[in-house]
């Protein structure tokens, strides 16, 4: 009976739905049909069922009275479900007559109003071909409030879906052309990949619309851009297959880290040869069967064998172990190493090895995402030298400035909403962009004052009688002049540290200092250095070196085995690490980041502090979740700066931010009145305020005489190509 009753009331909520959306999605419909009637015991009022379905309503009305059609609409829905007690449902004043409410109850509408009318529009407009009426994010918001709502009844865990799956948060549509359509065509073989007329979406938040991205086969692309921008959700928009590509190109992104098991590294990297593995599988059987009693006369079983072989001659299968060998030490693992379980390795390591996994695999379309982070300057400059001998497509986000101009061929720098392509390196970008802004601006001023110029001639002659047909004519040109928009230029990036007091002498010092975790392994021995409140001291050197050790020991977090660590009486130690970020609660904006850590201060004290590293505005106020690496980081500096140090430890401090952010880190790291330490591989900040450069290498920590110049020279002296 019960199935019965919901099947009539299925029935009266797609009639009402159909008479008001004739062109509604059957998906959608669906979707809207089982949302309203699977909650029917839960809705309690009109406002219940608008919490519910109220924002996915609003896409589909595109009327000057959607908010009053959406509220109708809940209001029949709410009489179709409880038909008896619908007046109790409506609000009412005392007199008991129905009080119209003079906007329905949105839970997503005042974010999508901060963004420009246009960029909502290109983003969700329901004219547009081959787009779905609705946003997919808004549906699949809508399908986690329903999946919790029915896990409390079942007494399951609630898992907060902003807190642990930000890549539901992203979304992508295109409007798909017949050029587009016939890639997939057998005729058509192409590798060349052409994504026209696109958007991504992340949250609510337009990152492109109507972008246009051009790949031809066997070149190497940087995709370049502010953080936030949309640089990451756009590679995984790729490789999810959300925004179409041809079927037939085979497309890698370095995302995750390789599982950790009983697999050696070098068979992880082997087994990732899909041809390679089943050829050898095949071998094997028709080997077995050759060798039984069975078969032992079938003939036919040697022409297949040789058939295999020819095809893993071709593939040049007994050179792939050494290939991979190769790879495998080109990016830091020993030919020891190389024979380890991946499950013996840290998280970086196995980044690395995914990386290792990808360059061998050789995809038709690899994606990259800020792979030098988890590389030292060895593996760096190793996977320049081989990714510029690259067969296939490259799409790297990068903000490595000599990474940049060493691979790239061609430039795509994201903003406004739009991809625009620059031939040549990150050098030549720069040098082409800085002209075509200022032709732009010359471009805007000549415009400007030709339109004054006419504008000066109407309001002059305006009321002449004689002069009424040139002023009319004046006017009408004026009016078919192209729209005047003056040069948008990027917000600049700063960074504040606090102010300190000077203390003079050495601020902190190890004196011959030993340390090991094992004796048979010394991290390093007979350590003697010092920093006062002018260092600006960076430490570099390989992974594994012991740079992080040594930061350790120097804030105490580590004892020396041997030795003294001295430190001023008045120093406050700022440490900044890459698992800071990690520690950010994903569910909590940053505002409430800081007042967890510290409690108690108004919010405009946090407020304050978060501007100092760019973090303001609405920024300060999104999840944590739907900030990008960079962001994340600013955040992470802001809590540092409340510590208010007067000494700075920083450990990969500019992992994941953009170019114009490590300026502004490395310009504040110089005005600050402290003393500075950091462990980074990043070129262009060392350049901008290293003074001392400490080398760790065998148990040593020497200072180099030649700064970062004379340390690259070294270690390009060392490598095997």
């Amino acid at each position: 009976m019960d199935d019965q009753n919901d099947s009539v009331l299925s029935e009266q909520i797609r009639k009402e739905l159909l008479k008001r959306y004739k062109k509604i999605d059957d998906e959608v419909l669906n979707y809207l049909i089982e949302v309203v009637n699977l909650n029917k015991d839960d809705f309690e009022s009109v406002d219940d069922i608008q919490d519910a379905v109220g924002s996915i309503l609003m896409e589909l009305n595109d009327g000057k009275n959607a908010d009053q059609a959406v509220n109708d609409l809940c209001t029949k829905f709410f009489e179709i479900l409880n038909p008896e007690g619908a007046q109790k449902g409506l609000n009412s004043n005392s007199n008991g007559t129905i009080k119209q409410l003079s906007a329905p109850i949105q839970i997503a509408t005042s974010e999508m109003n901060t963004n420009n009318d246009k960029q909502v529009e290109s983003m969700f407009n329901l004219k547009k071909e081959n787009i779905t009426y609705v946003d997919a994010r808004k549906l699949e918001k809508a399908e986690a409030k329903l999946k919790q709502k029915l896990e409390k009844r079942e007494n399951k865990p609630v898992i907060n879906v902003l807190t642990y799956d930000s890549s539901k948060l992203a979304s992508a549509s295109q409007a798909i052309s017949r050029k587009a359509e016939n890639q997939d065509s057998i005729a058509n073989k192409s590798f060349d990949i052409c994504i026209e007329n696109f958007d991504v979406a992340f949250g609510n938040k337009s990152l492109l619309a109507g972008a246009n991205l051009t790949l031809a086969f066997g070149r190497r692309y940087c995709l370049i851009g502010r953080n936030g921008i949309g640089k990451t959700t756009l590679l995984k928009m790729i490789s999810s297959h959300q925004l179409k590509i041809p079927s037939h190109i085979r497309i890698l992104h370095v995302e995750q880290e390789v599982h950790g098991d009983d697999t050696l590294a070098i068979d992880s990297v082997l087994e990732c040869d899909e041809k390679r593995r089943s050829l050898l599988q095949l071998e094997k059987e028709i080997n077995e069967k050759i060798h039984s009693e069975e078969h032992k006369n079938d003939t036919s079983l040697n022409q297949e064998l040789e058939k295999v072989y020819q095809e893993l001659e071709a593939i040049e299968a007994d050179k792939a172990i050494s290939r991979a060998a190769k790879i495998l030490c080109g990016l830091g693992f020993s030919t020891a190493e190389q024979r380890k379980a991946t499950k013996e390795f840290s998280g970086g390591w196995r980044m690395r090895l995914a990386l290792a996994r990808a360059l061998f695999a050789k995809p038709d379309l690899l994606l990259l995402d800020e792979p030098t982070n988890m590389l030292d300057l060895k593996a760096i400059i190793w996977l320049e030298n081989y990714l510029q001998m690259w067969h296939g497509t490259l799409l790297i986000v990068s903000h490595d400035r000599s990474f940049l101009n060493a691979v790239a061929q061609e430039i795509l720098f994201l903003h406004n909403q739009q991809i625009e392509p620059f031939r040549g390196n990150y050098e030549n970008f720069l040098k082409i962009r800085s002209e075509n802004l200022k032709n732009q601006q010359r471009e805007y001023e000549s415009q400007l004052e030709y339109r004054q110029h006419i504008q000066v001639f109407i309001d002059r002659f305006r009321y002449n009688a004689n002069r009424a047909a040139q002023v009319q004519s004046k006017i009408k040109m004026l009016e078919k002049l192209p729209e005047l928009k003056p040069i948008e230029k990027e917000k600049e990036v700063h960074f504040k540290f606090p102010d300190v007091e000077w203390m003079n002498g050495t601020i902190l010092r190890l004196d011959e200092v030993d340390f090991y975790f094992s004796k048979e392994r010394y991290i390093f021995k007979n350590v003697d250095i010092s920093a006062t409140m002018d260092s600006r001291i960076c430490i570099v050197g390989e992974n594994g070196a012991g740079k992080t050790t040594l930061l350790k020991v120097l804030i105490g977090e580590y004892e020396p085995k041997k030795g003294f660590r001295q430190t001023h009486r008045a120093l406050r130690l700022g440490y900044f690490t890459q698992h800071h970020i990690d520690g950010l609660n994903l569910a909590f904006n940053s505002v409430e980041v800081m007042q967890e850590k510290f409690p108690g201060r108004p919010i405009e004290e946090y407020r304050a502090e978060l501007g100092k590293f760019g973090v303001a505005g609405d920024m300060a106020l999104q999840p944590i979740v739907s900030l990008s690496g960079g962001q994340k980081s600013r955040v992470a500096f802001a809590l540092l700066s409340m510590l208010n140090p007067n000494f700075l430890v920083l450990d990969e401090p500019t992992n994941h931010l953009d170019m114009e952010t490590i300026e502004a880190l490395g310009e504040a790291l110089n005005k600050f009145g402290g003393g500075v330490i950091l462990v980074s591989h990043d070129e262009r900040l060392i350049q901008l305020i290293c003074k001392e450069l400490w080398f760790c290498r065998d148990g040593q920590v020497k200072s180099i005489e030649g700064g970062y110049d004379q340390y690259r020279k070294i270690i390009e002296s060392e490598l095997e190509y």
